[in-house]
């Protein structure tokens, strides 16, 4: 072999969508409205909780705090794929590729704990509405929260630390629009067995607490529910449920396609499709489906356009 198959990679090709040429402008296009809808509904949902007092309550700290991990996931990623769409070379480098895998590790770890957060608090609310604010104070919300943010962070570093055990050599292509770990596993000519077994057990133990809340809390909400007297009541706490438990199982089901899926290493040509759907479509769709389904949130908008309008009104 020559020598330059034994150079080590400073910088690494995201190949992305190099395979449809032809449909880079359309591709393009598309993308950039996803972003920018998607940042403009997370962020315009965090000003909105932030600046209503009505919706300080725990449901919408939780709301709002995913909001801004969702911005976080796709800032990290997009800006970038939209570059290399009609970059020439679309070269990342190592340290840029550590920083955007690690705020993306951030934003799904914190999701997943906040989502479980926001099961329980419907669990509380739904089951137990009387100790609803003994049961889920303000105090037990901050901590949640504050947690989310903690393991996050720690489960980032721990991954980012461990891909620099990896040497890097030979071919630099990374077969995907964004630095994920499994693509980077796949470049390294050291044995990533212990990164494998690392990323197996801490997100598997994330996801596997995570929807183990989330599953136990909407069992219990379900069973209260169906024993409802009120049919209205019960179609009400029901969709609203419904849509939640849909976005949950989108997000739970590819991250576990992704990550926890036996020879997953092996499988890289699934990983870009499955990971466009966590990374840049649940972001999209999570605003509208946790706000614009809410009687309250659309209550402050409607408020809001309302004395707007009145304060254009000549005088």
């Amino acid at each position: 072999m020559t020598e330059d198959n034994f150079s080590l990679t400073p910088e690494f090709i995201l190949t992305g969508f190099t395979d449809h040429p032809d449909l880079k402008s359309l591709l393009f296009v598309v993308f950039s409205a996803i972003y920018l809808i998607t940042m403009v509904g997370n962020l315009v949902l965090v000003a909105l909780i932030y600046m209503e007092c009505r919706l300080h309550t725990p449901m919408y700290i939780f709301l709002g705090n995913l909001a801004l991990m969702d911005a976080c996931c796709s800032c990290a990623i997009t800006p970038k794929m939209l570059e290399n769409f009609f970059s020439e070379d679309r070269r990342i480098s190592l340290y840029e590729c550590m920083a955007q895998f690690y705020f993306l590790c951030l934003a799904e770890t914190a999701d997943c704990f906040l989502l479980a957060a926001m099961a329980y608090d419907r669990y509380v609310a739904i089951c137990s509405p009387l100790q609803y604010h003994t049961r889920m104070s303000m105090k037990l919300c901050i901590c949640m929260t504050t947690a989310a943010y903690i393991i996050g962070n720690l489960h980032s570093i721990i991954q980012v630390g461990l891909l620099f055990r990896l040497t890097f050599c030979g071919s630099h292509q990374i077969n995907h629009f964004f630095c994920d770990v499994l693509p980077l596993y796949r470049l390294s000519c050291v044995d990533p067995y212990i990164n494998d077994l690392m990323i197996l057990i801490f997100s598997g133990s994330v996801q596997t607490f995570s929807i183990a809340i989330v599953l136990i809390s909407y069992l219990y909400i379900l069973f209260t529910i169906f024993t409802m007297k009120s049919k209205e009541g019960r179609g009400k706490a029901l969709s609203t449920c419904a849509s939640h438990f849909l976005s949950v199982s989108m997000f739970y089901g590819s991250l576990l396609f992704v990550y926890i899926r036996p020879n997953a290493l092996n499988e890289g040509d699934k990983d870009i499709s499955v990971a466009v759907f966590y990374t840049l479509v649940i972001p999209l769709l999570n605003p509208f489906i946790y706000s614009l389904r809410n009687k309250e949130v659309i209550n402050v908008i409607k408020r809001i356009r309302k004395n707007r309008q009145f304060c254009n009104i000549p005088k």
